[in-house]
């Protein structure tokens, strides 16, 4: 399989061409807009609240509603929402989203535009079994399901609806965890037996998707699909989401990694942001993520270069170490400092806290590896592991730079005044990519010609079409045999927070999805440096690069919910917020609750009206624990497992 059959030009934007699927008044892809949509968290037999927060969501600019219809009794209370929604002078086409219920799906196949359905629990059980398989006893099980699954889709394609086959990681089914693996290739291999189905059935009013909670299963396992689709004369639409990305700043920054890296290179025609929040929060965020790229086609072209990268499969450019940066470190964090700002205490936001009458410095786990300070050294004890760049021509001034202070230098700088290589000093090299081959010419030893090995390559970008730009910057980097780490910085400014984290999660995010990144220099001065800090770090964890705080996969509720999500959530971030690297699913229902707790440590699911079941991974530990001890009950859980400790002991 090509390394780009999932993308004509990695270096260009151009939206992939699809089909138009119509659903109800609207299209999507083809020559459409990209779409912004959600879900309800009501009860569906709630028929007038749904219809309340279905126009709330409208009004915010849902372009489609999705809504749960777990029971055919829910599937037959969508008729009365299509009424009454309709009756209020909205036509906003309606999605029904079903899960183990076919007889649901062909109910609401009566009422509503497009049925979204799960390979993975529509015809099939998950309950962590190993099955064994012949290719015969295989094909057999696909003759099942295409039993099982053709009714629907020759009724949507009577009535004219649409459908979405939407796979979700969390819930592969065993059938096809036992063939595939726990793996994107299972996901795609999941739909694809679904699609197949529809295409047999002369049915293509079709939109796929490829969810996970990990941004980067989710950005192969799309990457791939589209690939394997191209191979198989597919080209339907995309729906994409990061599923379970939770609440606040880390939702948001793990939504902007997956869909943003994906938009970045034209895949994709609809997308819904999955936030354990109101639904109506989720509508500016994904029209933030998508308004980019309105006005992205025919940017300034890129030009491209050969390169052997990956786009399936995670790989960490390989490259040799220079102090603490490359190598098998964890990627380094950035930051700018203000002009002024040379006191301890302007070292606050990044991590580090200086006690007067200790004398002592205490770091958090999120603290960031290096400063730049410009032209202005920092004249204090420094905290042992920080380290300061400053700009060349005044590292160079200075009669003896103080410890732990390193030059960082333009590609021009590079090419004409680099001094030779000294034992136990290192240079950094701002680089864009008009400027690599004198830089790299500045970086050669006179010798021999080879490559300096004391250099730390800053790859810079100023193009509207940023990720793309450092990612090939990188690449063409390495064309000229470089052995050296990068990091990767943009600047922004006037962005307000949203934006910022959005755009600085995609840009710098997306790079490191493809494993082209030592570090990041996240640079924004008009925003404040705690800021800053907590974006950086949040874009390495969801990236899964570098790990500072507690994970959380939390679903966004909706109407299968049995608990207060976004309550529950901030009651057990208050007391495991502190528990580094441990990742806690919180779930409301079933639906996704056991595969997604196989990529989680422990997990929290709701089971029935105040009940929780426990999870220690994908196994059951305790059931129907009563919602008031639930948490009380997670807490105990994870002391058992050894991985609890005191917030007092981590600072």
């Amino acid at each position: 399989m090509s390394q780009n059959s999932y993308c004509p030009d990695r270096f260009n934007y151009a939206r992939r061409r699809t089909q138009e699927v119509r659903v109800g008044q609207i299209g999507i892809g083809g020559d459409q807009p990209i779409r912004v949509q959600s879900m309800t968290t009501t009860d569906t037999m709630d028929v007038a609240a749904t219809v309340a927060q279905s126009i709330r969501m409208i009004d915010v600019g849902c372009e489609l509603v999705r809504i749960t219809a777990p029971s055919k009794r829910d599937a037959e209370a969508l008729g009365d929402i299509m009424t009454k929604l309709r009756a209020s002078g909205h036509d906003t086409p309606l999605v029904a989203d079903i899960h183990f219920t076919p007889n649901a799906a062909e109910i609401a196949a009566d009422h509503v535009e497009k049925i979204r359905v799960n390979p993975g629990n529509y015809a099939d059980k998950k309950r962590f079994e190993n099955l064994e398989y012949t290719d015969e006893t295989y094909a057999e099980e696909l003759v099942r399901i295409r039993e099982k699954f053709t009714p629907l889709v020759q009724k949507c394609k009577r009535l004219g609806r649409a459908m979405r086959i939407g796979t979700n990681h969390g819930s592969l089914s065993d059938r096809i965890m036992s063939r595939y693996g726990d793996t994107a290739l299972g996901m795609v291999e999941s739909a694809l037996e679904f699609l197949r189905i529809c295409v047999d059935e002369g049915y293509r009013d079709l939109v796929v998707s490829m969810k996970s909670s990990n941004p980067q299963v989710m950005v192969q396992a799309y990457r791939l699909l589209v690939a394997r689709m191209a191979e198989e004369d597919m080209a339907f639409p995309l729906h994409l989401g990061v599923t379970e990305a939770g609440d606040g700043e880390d939702g948001r920054v793990k939504s902007a990694l997956g869909i943003g890296t994906l938009l970045e290179d034209g895949l994709g025609d609809t997308v819904r942001v999955s936030l354990t929040e109101e639904p109506e929060a989720e509508m500016p965020v994904g029209r933030m993520l998508v308004e980019r790229y309105e006005e992205r086609q025919g940017h300034e072209p890129i030009a491209p270069v050969d390169h052997s990268l990956d786009p399936f499969n995670y790989s960490r450019r390989a490259c040799g170490e220079v102090g603490n940066v490359g190598g098998k470190h964890v990627p380094v964090v950035v930051h700018t400092l203000r002009e002024g700002d040379t006191e301890p205490a302007h070292l606050f936001g990044a991590g580090y806290r200086y006690s007067v009458p200790l004398d002592k410095w205490n770091l958090d786990e999120a603290a960031c590896d290096y400063v730049y300070a410009g032209r202005q050294p920092l004249n204090f004890c420094l905290p042992g592991t920080l380290q300061v760049l400053l700009d060349a021509e005044v590292w160079r001034g200075l009669p003896s730079p103080p410890e732990q202070h390193i030059p960082l230098w333009t590609a021009d700088q590079a090419m004409n005044a680099l001094p030779a290589p000294a034992k136990g000093q290192t240079h950094w090299i701002r680089v864009t990519r008009a400027d690599v081959t004198e830089a790299l010419a500045g970086a050669m030893t006179s010798v021999d010609g080879a490559m300096r090995q004391d250099v730390v390559w800053v790859v810079e970008t100023h193009h509207v079409h940023a990720m793309v730009d450092l990612r090939t910057t990188v690449l063409a980097l390495d064309q000229f045999g470089l052995d050296a780490p990068v990091v990767l910085r943009r600047s922004w400014q006037g962005l307000d927070e949203e934006r910022l984290t959005l755009q600085s999660a995609t840009d710098l995010g997306g790079p490191m999805i493809d494993g082209l990144g030592d570090g990041i220099w996240l640079d924004a001065l008009d925003t404040p440096l705690q800021k800053r800090n907590a974006l950086s770090f949040g874009i390495l964890q969801a990236a899964r690069t570098r790990i500072s705080k507690t994970e959380y996969i939390s679903c966004p509720s909706c109407g299968r919910t049995l608990f207060d999500l976004q309550e529950t959530t901030a009651k057990i971030r208050e007391v495991t917020n502190h528990l580094k690297g441990v990742k806690i699913g919180i779930m409301g229902c079933i639906v996704n609750g056991p595969g997604e707790m196989a990529d989680a440590d422990y997990g929290y699911v709701g089971t029935g009206p105040g009940k929780i079941t426990l999870y220690k991974e994908k196994e059951v530990v305790r059931r129907n624990v009563p919602e008031d001890e639930a948490v009380q009950a997670l807490i105990e859980l994870i002391q058992e497992h050894g991985d609890w400790v005191d917030a007092s002991a981590t600072g």
